[in-house]
């Protein structure tokens, strides 16, 4: 039976569809804190091919590891190592909570323009709100209730639509080539130079490509392989043009210091300069009913990746427990519970959005990493480090790879693999350290189960990780206890 159904056409709207989030809302902002026009466009530049190479890595390790289902933290596994898999599949799951904490920030932020009780000047009413959201989510999806495929179609129409629209009006009637020129390179926006500029916006142009590497999920069911590559290209150069589009625009609306003070939801208020309120009222729309159309297919996402890996055996099974309605009920509990700690956290410390952004762009690195580290090593040794599971699932064996072929995969997982170091460096370091600090729980319910096992609890590269992982831990926590560090 060919169960190969799912169309070209339907995998550039997957790609489309999963990327296009609510950090696209926010990125005038974004960008306009830290850099000028010119090293925007530098920074768009080095993303489009960085991106677009993380892309690939994942679309080509899906070709010659079909077998491998559980995710990407799978790639890291087999080719790196239980934890450096484990750690993959956790700073996925902690980015997805923070992601969700910020977007649900971000919802009731821009709906407190509009109804003033969640106004800034009512930070326990927003975090009791955004609790209420995270809790009733929970209550849904634990009935094993899902979105059906049309929801998720009139989500992604709800979310380009006012996205299109701010194009096409702003090129057309608000936007000015000498605006756009006159301090081209912000040397009068205190942002420092172009080096920094372009550092300074590489967190924010990953965080609105999150969700790039989807498309390689449904290799197995595209018509052809070959529409994987075309449809993620095709895709990936429409989102790219998209957001170099509102970026650009924007500039050539308000100065860059003009956009650095505005608020979350800074592509309304371009769009109000432009014609009005009702260019703001249509902006907001749109990230409202985007966040809201999205949050329970997050909220999902978040329970995924502790699911898998408690049913690979990597946590305790009990964690990956399946309720009668096909619910991951365990998952999504722990997962709503630790939502709810970082809300309390969050909004203790009265951390912004942007801070919630650069802290899970940081999480969702650590896979992007790993996976291009093992395509590399799959390109130039044909294995992985380690094999802990030969003849399972996890099993590292696969065709040969003509060499021609395995030379253009190798050139794919270096520039990825570069690119996400360069990320972790261009990161602010209080961010990073945060990071650190995160993994570190982790460690506790690994080693019980390795130890539970009588398994081997690292390998060597494994060691090296943790040590690297536990001394940045370590650095975190005495910068927070001598105040050196916050968020």
């Amino acid at each position: 039976m060919n169960n190969r159904t799912v169309s070209m056409r339907t995998l550039i709207a997957l790609i489309i569809g999963s990327t296009v989030g609510a950090g696209i809302f926010s990125i005038p902002q974004n960008i306009g804190s830290v850099a000028g026009p010119g090293a925007m466009l530098i920074g768009w530049t080095i993303a489009g091919v960085g991106m677009l190479a993380v892309a690939f890595v994942f679309h080509i390790l899906a070709r010659r590891k079909p077998h491998l289902d559980s995710g990407v933290y799978a790639y890291a596994r087999v080719g790196l190592g239980d934890y450096v898999g484990f750690s993959s599949a956790w700073g996925y799951w902690l980015g997805s909570v923070i992601a969700q904490v910020g977007y649900a920030t971000l919802f009731f932020s821009t709906l407190g323009h509009y109804v003033p009780i969640f106004s800034d000047d009512h930070p326990v009413v927003s975090a009791v709100a955004v609790s209420a959201l995270t809790w009733l989510v929970f209550g849904v999806v634990a009935r094993g209730v899902s979105q059906a495929a049309f929801l998720t179609t009139l989500t992604t129409i709800v979310k380009i639509l006012p996205l299109l629209c701010f194009v096409i009006i702003v090129a057309f009637v608000g936007f000015s080539w000498e605006k756009f020129t006159i301090d081209f390179w912000a040397t009068n926006g205190n942002v420092g130079s172009v080096f920094e500029q372009v550092q300074g916006i590489m967190v924010y142009t990953v965080w609105v490509f999150i969700g790039v590497e989807g498309a390689s999920v449904y290799s197995r069911q595209a018509r052809s392989r070959s529409d994987v590559g075309r449809a993620t290209v095709i895709g990936f150069v429409a989102v790219l043009l998209l957001l170099v589009s509102i970026s650009s625009l924007s500039f050539g609306v308000l100065t860059q210091q003009e956009l650095a003070a505005l608020p979350d939801n800074s592509m309304a208020s371009v769009l109000e300069a432009v014609v009005g309120p009702w260019g703001a009222a249509l902006i907001s729309a749109g990230l409202c009913l985007s966040v809201l159309g999205a949050y329970v297919s997050w909220q999902m996402l978040c329970a995924e990746p502790l699911a898998l890996m408690a049913m690979d055996g990597l946590i305790p099974r009990k964690i990956g427990a399946i309720n009668s309605r096909g619910a991951a009920w365990m998952a999504q509990l722990i997962s709503t519970i630790v939502i709810q700690l970082f809300i309390i956290v969050f909004f203790l410390n009265e951390t912004t959005y942007v801070s919630m952004v650069q802290l899970a762009t940081n999480l969702y690195l650590v896979p992007y990493l790993f996976s291009a580290i093992y395509l590399v090593m799959l390109a130039t040794r044909g294995k992985g480090l380690t094999h802990p599971h030969a003849g399972s699932r996890f099993d590292d064996s696969g065709p040969e790879i003509p060499r021609q072929e395995n030379q253009k995969h190798l050139l794919v997982g270096v520039v990825a693999a570069v690119y996400s170091v360069w990320l972790f460096y261009a990161a602010e370091p209080q961010y990073v350290l945060f990071g650190a600090i995160a993994m570190v729980p982790g460690l506790i319910p690994y080693v019980w189960t390795r130890l539970y096992r009588k398994e081997k609890v690292f390998n060597a590269f494994e060691w090296v990780v943790v040590t690297v992982v536990v001394v940045a831990a370590i650095a975190g926590i005495v910068s927070l206890v001598n105040g050196s560090l916050s968020l």
